[in-house]
């Protein structure tokens, strides 16, 4: 497609095309005095015994090196021509699609990729005519002066250039491998980077070292694959422009036997030395790696579905609603253990949600609940087991861009609030979008205490609270249709969380599973799945405290006396206190864990279940 729409568009200027190569005649004529002058100039001159012959055919050759840099002015002015049109049609296109669509790369596009195509194109054209009409012009001249000369350099040369020629396609399919391997890693990069403290909250670093890690696997092949094949280009360049050098030297004994003069020979060096080997080294340097550059940035300049390049790092592009009939969230006899000899946390759980469901997940601490958020987002996997997220299997890029995990320890980055809350979207949210989402979830008096969208956030200077607020309406925003609260909650008081949840749970399409840190959580949701180690139980509030005495005893451990924001201590580091897992009732801050009678004793913050305190 990209090779016929190029001669499509050299076909529509053609006059501009034959201009270009009428002045490119004039370079022609020089590269034929290059070797044919000296040649004369020796034979007929000096050798001759006449230095104003060959004087005068040295002079010839400086004219035609004056005549030769006036052509080659002439034709940067049509290779002009030739090139801005090119850029105007791809900034058309890029512009186009970016007004139509809401392209996200169309910017990138602009500044970037038809430039590159521009400066490219323009070098590539160069290259391709300048080899062109010195071959010609050094062949024309090696053919005047002794038709044996032809043959020694004109077969290498040929040779070489078809080797070469060979090559462009695989070197070029692996120099676009290679680019893309590139910007993959970039990307990751882009994604790890802002989210190293969520990462290391959800105790991902393993996982995303991994993932990281193959993505430089991944370009290191693709750029040894691109070393080996640069091996047939050297290979081209030798065969093609040394080599005639060493046979017209190894030869001369014959070739001067043959009849062959000295100036011819002289002539033909000149020829090989100063033409066809600079002429032949810049064709395989610039077609070889630019050519192929130009073809990777016009296949994505000139798509014809018009559909955008990869989403910008770390921004989620609205997926496609969930078919009818597919769950938001399958489990199916999902296990996972710490460890081939540990005990599975979780072991054989089937579990099923349809779209807008609102499930709850109560535990002793440390049972797995953290645990299982992790497995449903991605971040673990699971030893046995199928995880879908609206019909995508988990791991993958389709089910992660369907889902997003609120931590408890929320991330919130120095910039505006705008910024914050937008994160996740691949566009800037409009501000009445993000008023809405705001009051939606119970910002919006923070939002207008900070000074609007636009204010600059410190994120030191937010209180725990106050930095769920804002990573929940973040979540709330994006274009996820499942939303994961591991305890995204458990800074804000009863009535707070309360709205939060509600929010979530009206939310357009949107399907919710609370890690509850207060049993009034469970009250509110449709379901409730009661975490016990090997075992779970299922359903709603009632129907469990009838079947299940854990959540009989949960429900009795909850006290109700108002939960408050953990105090802060007013420590140098703006450290809060935070209620940690193990910790008994305080009457401030409210964590059901387990039965009365088997609450640790205060003040001992340490956790024995399997999780070490992450369930």
């Amino acid at each position: 497609m990209i090779t016929r729409r190029g001669l499509r568009f050299l076909r529509d200027r053609w006059r501009v095309v034959v201009r270009l190569a009428v002045w490119s005649l004039l370079e022609t004529g020089q590269t034929f005095l290059t070797g044919y002058a000296p040649a004369r100039a020796l034979d007929d001159g000096f050798l001759a015994g006449r230095p104003n012959t060959g004087l005068a055919w040295l002079g010839v050759a400086g004219l035609g090196v004056l005549v030769g840099a006036f052509g080659t002015a002439r034709v940067h002015t049509a290779v002009a021509e030739l090139v801005e049109p090119l850029r105007d049609g791809l900034v058309g296109r890029v512009v186009a699609r970016g007004v139509r669509e809401g392209d996200p790369a169309a910017l990138s596009g602009l500044t970037q990729q038809t430039e590159i195509a521009r400066d490219t194109f323009a070098g590539l054209v160069m290259v391709s005519r300048s080899f062109v009409f010195t071959a010609a012009g050094a062949l024309i001249g090696l053919f005047s002066l002794a038709p044996p000369l032809l043959l020694l350099v004109g077969l290498p040369l040929l040779a070489g250039l078809a080797l070469f020629l060979a090559t462009l396609r695989p070197l070029a399919r692996r120099q676009e491998a290679f680019l893309v391997a590139d910007e993959a890693l970039a990307e990751r990069y882009g994604a790890v980077c802002p989210g190293l403290r969520d990462i290391t909250a959800a105790g991902a670093e393993e996982r995303v070292a991994a993932d990281t890690g193959r993505h430089i696997e991944a370009e290191r092949r693709a750029a040894v694959s691109l070393a080996r094949w640069g091996v047939p280009r050297v290979a081209a360049l030798t065969i093609g422009g040394e080599l005639p050098i060493v046979l017209l030297l190894v030869a001369a004994p014959w070739l001067l036997g043959q009849g062959v003069t000295p100036g011819a020979l002289v002539g033909a060096l000149s020829y090989v030395t100063q033409s066809l080997l600079p002429a032949l080294r810049n064709l395989v340097h610039g077609l070889g790696t630019s050519g192929s550059r130009l073809v990777v940035v016009l296949r994505r300049l000139l798509r014809e579905d018009g559909s955008a390049s990869a989403t910008p790092t770390g921004q989620l592009s609205r997926p496609a609603g969930t078919p009818p009939g597919i769950p938001a969230l399958t489990l199916e006899s999902v296990t996972f253990a710490y460890g081939t000899a540990a005990a599975p946390v979780v072991d054989g759980l089937d579990l099923e949600l349809r779209p807008g469901a609102h499930l709850a997940v109560v535990g002793p601490s440390g049972i797995g609940k953290s645990t299982l958020t992790a497995l449903v987002a991605g971040v673990l996997e699971p030893g046995h087991g199928v995880i879908r997220v609206c019909g995508c299997p988990v791991p993958g890029s389709e089910a992660a861009a369907r889902r997003v995990l609120v931590p408890q320890e929320a991330y919130v980055h120095s910039g505006t609030l705008a910024e914050n809350l937008g994160l996740l979207r691949p566009d800037p949210v409009p501000e009445a979008e993000l008023r809405a989402a705001a009051e939606a979830v119970g910002l919006l008096p923070l939002l207008d205490a900070l000074g609007g969208p636009a204010a600059t956030v410190d994120p030191a200077a937010l209180s725990a609270g106050e930095r769920q607020l804002i990573a929940l309406t973040r979540a709330w925003l994006s274009y996820a249709p499942l939303v994961l609260l591991d305890e995204a909650t458990c800074h804000l008081d009863p009535s707070a969380e309360e709205r939060a949840e509600r929010a979530f749970a009206a939310r357009p399409g949107g399907t919710l599973v609370v890690v509850a840190h207060r049993i009034s959580s469970a009250i509110r949701a449709d379901r409730v799945l009661v975490m016990d180690g090997r075992t779970t139980a299922y359903g709603t509030h009632d129907e469990l405290l009838e079947r299940s005495a854990l959540y009989r005893d949960l429900v009795g451990s909850w006290s109700p006396v108002p939960s408050q924001p953990a105090l802060a201590l007013g420590d140098p580091d703006r450290v809060d206190a935070v209620a940690g897992p193990g910790l008994a009732v305080d009457g401030r801050h409210v964590v059901a864990h387990g039965p009365v009678g088997q609450v640790q004793a205060p003040g001992d913050l340490r956790d024995g279940g399997p999780l070490g305190g992450q369930g």
